[in-house]
């Protein structure tokens, strides 16, 4: 306040120094002024010199100017003796009306000055203490500001303040509340239709992978959904006509499980039929709590033509393409291991396990007596007067009854040792040696060191049944990791003991039934016993009866868990139905190559789950799924599908839904040509197969059914990193082999949820967020408070949700505080476009002033940059850009300079407008920025926009609109180059009113004096657009340093380098040299 009533005080002395009195104004007495009741003669003095009567002004004393930025002292001195309207008041008003409008540090005087040149009157005080308090206008950013007294009401009409009806911040439930009004006036459930039925050329498809049916909404639908709604409503935006139908996985063991879970011990009388319809109804309840969900937080989707795979028209689909892969030799039916979880009693796919890290294993080092010298060792063992064994090591002691091999790796080197503990020979690595002499606790001592490849055509005894002989194989999947270097091969319970067998026509024989027990096949001592428990326990005891087990210990690693009952599961050989991946990969990796993965790295973690992955089992001993179309022999091991068969169940299917299959005897199930062919209806010799699919084809087929055109290529795939090995990988294997194309042109991969210190989310540990109690508070909503739905979009978009993003009160209450900033520059933006008609009231680009062309500058790069972020779908990019856009180049910049212009200029001043039209374009640019993400707040503030009449969708009026003559470098480098000046001036001063002080800037000439001279052409000015960033009483520009310099000045040298293609920045090479000199005008001490 002080600087600026000194400036203005100046001013005043100017503008009335009068020969005489003015008529009708009266002298202040001498020693009259009062300071909070006591005589002040200083005042009085200041009151003689500014208004004199007849006779010169008196000269101010350096006292006098020090008291004198008490400016209300002055008004009360002068008022208390002349009327508000006579020409001395209205005289001394004007001038220090204009002063105060330049250098006035807030509205509080800015509005006393408008007092006194115009109604309402100001009231007469005996003090200035008095009537300083009761001017002061707290806070001037909306229609409701706060005064501190009723009676300082009366002058808010003197300034132009801003008025809008926007509320700063919803307390309670008026966020949520507000939010579903929303929905309702701005038309949330029409706008999807609305946008299919304009007349574009682009479409953008989003194709939703279906998640499970199986239960209430979390925050991981919250994630998958809410990105998937801001990227098509930035592409919708954009002009393209979005197609997103939203879909559901309804089959499987997820939703059989849990039906059955639930049904407890009725469910062991209950047909395939009955658990079918109960799993059906199950599914249909989920996907409506899921649905009504997924519309609360505001996703834009077809939700009037949703795919659900249990629907009738989408099984028949799925057959067709089951059919065409089988036609094509990609189906086959085997006899192989696969994960098999006993606790559901069926097959699993590698995306339906999940793996534990803290499994207990009981590992085992087991002894296989040599039974025939492999021919190139035959020498050196027969030497050897004690017998010799090969060393195994296992973490599965179960499956040592299923043995048929020991493996080696044929380019290793192998050791003959002997055991200084037992005096045995035993072979094994070379390189493992010494750590398995540790783990024994004893030493070896190497006899003989050879390759590998030395080991074949040998064999050993199987170390439970001394007459059955494991032979010696070499095999590439023997590693040095761990172990001994010999691995126990039992070609039933591993995949590599599998591939090892089929090379080398070894049995593959199943002890294991589909309850994980041992068989009768398992002998005696094992039949009927769990093999991951008493099982395991059997197995070991037999080893030390052999004396064949060396040693037993605690392994704690990663172990594959079946992901819906959560207990471990086996790997087990039975017949099951098989897509031959091997002759899919090639074509799969080549289609690859035209896919855009974001992040990139996702696209080698899926070619590498691919490669691990040796054939895809698609059949599952469950009920409720899509049969698999097969008919089986009653007596053989034969089966019947052809292309009449299939026709035939496919329109069944498509009339009655996939319950045929248990609903119809077998004759109806066949068409007539072909039930002759296999004994007619009395004497049929094939019956319905009882395997269903896979619900990694089921949901792998949906481009099928959900795909528009005849390309049926998604513009994006947009899940979870687990669907790398999942819907990914099963859409792109099964489109590559359909018809040997890419379902999808660009995928986005997603990390999982955690809580907000990076752990897993569990109801034990209390850190579960439920997205419902997140919109609408819980039960204690001081605890759990109502955030709405637009809080949860902001805290999706704001992650980084390329890796694991986590969530909690903390995240949560900061996505508040942060859309709460984002509606403080709102209101601010709304407030001062009151009574701003765009259409007449806008100011040319090139008339408008130096400041805000270069804040349009300012917003063409900001929209350049957000439609980019957009446009790579790294929504976190666009929230940052915006934050610092509206802190740093908003708040803390343009707006603390243009209030002067705002509030104190005339209504349709052209600088006044010129202000409006920047202001204006901003929140255009700002609203439809973060429409994307914040949708209810979008249709919130365009509802507000004053000029908008009969506002719209916000989401129905395009995108950014920006133009190229926004665009001005040269301007970019004289606001920065002075905005570098301001800088290092306002860092001079910390702490004191930078209006308090006269600015003199001296810059040599060149380049940079003609810069700095197009925001400011004449020399001084304390209303030049200069001088306003400067925010100063006054700016001098001179091309050389004054001669005379005020004993208190203070000078600040610094160096600006001027680089016309980006922005000024401080440097120590001297480029142009700006001596900032300024000078306190009145100091404060």
């Amino acid at each position: 306040m002080c600087c600026s009533v000194g400036i203005a005080v100046k001013r005043a002395r100017a503008c009335v120094s009068l020969r005489g009195s003015a008529p009708g104004c009266a002298r202040e007495p001498a020693g009259k002024g009062r300071r909070g009741g006591m005589e002040n003669p200083e005042l009085a003095d200041c009151a003689r010199a500014v208004l004199p009567a007849g006779s010169p002004p008196l000269p101010c004393s350096p006292r006098v100017r020090t008291h004198a930025r008490r400016v209300f002292g002055v008004f009360s001195a002068v008022v208390s003796q002349n009327p508000v309207g006579s020409p001395c008041a209205k005289q001394v008003g004007a001038a220090m009306r204009w002063g105060l409008r330049r250098h006035g540090p807030g509205a509080s005087t800015l509005a006393a000055a408008r007092s006194l040149w115009g109604p309402p009157r100001l009231p007469r005080r005996p003090g200035w203490r008095g009537t300083t308090r009761r001017l002061v206008v707290r806070s001037v950013s909306g229609a409701n500001s706060q005064q501190t007294n009723p009676e300082s009401g009366r002058y808010r009409g003197t300034v132009l303040l801003p008025q809008t009806s926007f509320p700063m911040k919803r307390l309670g439930r008026q966020q949520p509340d507000t939010e579903l009004e929303l929905q309702q006036k701005c038309g949330f459930a029409e706008l999807y239709s609305w946008q299919r039925e304009r007349k574009v050329k682009t479409e953008f498809c989003l194709h939703d992978g279906p998640p499970y049916a199986n239960g209430d909404p979390h925050v991981g639908h919250a994630l998958n959904k809410i990105l998937k709604d801001i990227a098509n409503r930035y592409h919708m935006m954009r002009g393209s006509k979005v197609h997103f139908v939203p879909g559901w996985d309804c089959h499987g063991l997820p939703i059989e499980i849990k039906v059955l879970s639930e049904l407890g011990g009725k469910s062991q009388n209950l047909s395939a039929l009955e658990i079918r319809e109960k799993a059906r109804s199950f599914a249909k309840a989920a996907i409506e709590k899921q649905k009504s969900a997924f519309i609360r937080w505001g996703i834009m989707a077809d939700w009037n033509n949703c795919y659900y795979t249990y629907d009738a028209k989408y099984e028949a689909k799925q057959l067709r393409i089951f059919y065409q892969m089988y036609d094509k030799g990609l189906v086959y039916r085997s006899y192989k291991p696969v994960f098999w979880s006993p606790s559901s009693r069926t097959a699993l796919a590698e995306a339906e396990l999940e793996y534990n890290p803290e499994h207990v294993s009981r590992s085992i080092y087991v002894k296989f007596p040599l039974l025939k010298p492999p021919p190139k060792l035959a020498s050196l063992i027969g030497d050897t007067s004690s017998p010799v064994s090969f060393l195994a090591w296992t973490t599965q002691p179960w499956t040592i009854p299923a043995n048929q091999a020991v493996c080696y790796m044929p380019e290793s080197k192998y050791a003959l040792v002997k055991c200084s503990k037992s005096g045995d020979l035993y072979i094994l690595a070379e390189e493992k040696v010494a750590s398995v002499a540790s783990t024994l606790e004893t030493t070896f001592e190497i006899i003989s060191t050879f390759p590998g490849g030395d080991l074949e055509n040998g064999s050993c005894s199987h170390p439970l049944i001394p007459d059955k002989v494991s032979p010696l194989l070499p095999a590439n999947h023997v590693t040095m990791a761990k172990g001994t270097g010999l691995v126990h091969t039992a070609p039933a319970h591993g995949l590599e003991d599998y591939s090892v067998a089929s090379q080398h026509k070894l049995p593959v024989d199943c002890l294991v039934d589909e309850d994980g027990i041992f068989t009768e096949g398992a002998g005696p001592e094992l039949q009927n016993k769990a093999v991951l428990d008493e099982g395991t326990d059997a197995v070991i005891k037999m080893l030390q009866t052999t004396k064949h087990l060396l040693k037993e210990e605690k392994l704690v690693h990663s172990y594959p868990y079946d992901w819906r009952t959560k207990k471990p599961v086996v790997i087990r050989a039975s017949k099951q139905w098989f897509i031959n991946i091997s002759d899919i990969k090639t074509t799969a990796k080549e289609l690859l190559k035209t896919v855009k993965f974001i992040p990139g790295s996702a696209l080698n973690a899926m070619i590498e789950m691919m490669d691990r992955r040796p054939y895809w089992c698609i059949s599952r001993q469950r009920v409720w799924g899509v049969p698999i179309p097969v008919f089986h022999h009653k007596t053989k091991e034969e089966y019947l599908i052809n292309s009449q068969t299939i026709e035939h169940i496919i329109k069944l299917v498509e009339q009655h839904g996939s319950d045929i299959w248990w609903t119809l005897p077998p004759e109806q199930l066949l068409p007539k040509e072909v039930l002759s062919q296999v004994g007619g209806p009395n004497a049929l010799e094939y019956l319905p197969g009882q395997d269903i699919l896979d619900i990694w084809f089921d949901s792998g087929t949906s481009w099928s059914y959900v795909l528009p055109g005849t390309d049926q290529r998604a513009d994006l795939y947009l899940e979870g990193k687990d669907q790398l090995g999942g819907w990914f990988q099963s859409s792109l294997l099964i489109s590559a082999a359909a018809r040997k194309k890419a379902p999808f042109k660009t995928v986005v991969v997603h990390g999982f949820t955690l809580g907000e210190k990076g752990e897993k989310m569990s109801k034990s540990l209390g850190n579960v967020i439920n997205p419902d109690i997140v919109i609408n508070g819980g039960q204690d909503q001081n605890k759990e408070p109502p955030y709405g739905a637009d809080v949860l979009r902001w805290w999706v978009a704001e992650s980084n949700v390329f890796t694991e993003v986590t969530i909690g009160p903390s995240a949560l209450s900061a996505a508040r505080d942060d859309i709460s900033k984002l509606r403080n520059t709102l209101r601010f933006l709304l407030g001062n476009l009151a009574g701003f008609n765009p259409e007449t009231d806008s100011v040319p680009v090139d008339n408008m002033y130096v400041i805000d062309q270069y804040m349009l500058h300012l917003l063409q790069d900001l929209a350049s940059k957000i439609s980019e972020s957009y446009k790579q779908y790294d929504f976190g990019k666009v929230i940052r850009l915006l934050q610092a856009f509206y802190t740093r180049e908003l708040s803390n910049f343009y707006f603390s300079i243009i209030k002067d212009r705002l509030y104190c200029e005339d209504e349709n001043d052209p600088k006044r407008r010129s202000c409006q039209t920047a202001l204006a374009k901003i929140l255009d640019v700002i609203v439809r920025s973060f429409a994307p993400i914040l949708p209810h707040l979008a249709e919130e503030v365009f509802q507000h926009i004053p000029y908008i009449k009969e506002p719209k969708s916000v989401f129905r009026t395009g995108w950014i609109s920006t133009s190229s003559i926004w665009k001005k470098p040269g301007l970019e480098e004289a606001v920065e180059s002075a905005c570098a000046m301001r800088d290092s001036f306002l860092g001079s001063i910390p702490g004191k009113n930078a209006a308090e002080y006269e600015v003199i800037i001296v810059i040599e000439p060149g380049l940079l004096f003609e810069i700095i001279e197009m925001l400011q052409a004449e020399e001084t000015s304390s209303t030049s657009q200069l001088n306003e960033l400067m925010m100063a009483s006054q700016t001098t520009l001179l091309a050389q340093e004054p001669r005379e310099k005020s004993t208190d000045v203070i000078e600040l040298n610094g160096t600006f380098l001027i680089n016309l293609e980006a922005r000024i920045t401080c440097t120590r090479h001297l480029c142009h040299q700006v001596l900032l000199k300024t000078v306190p005008f009145i100091l404060l001490r």
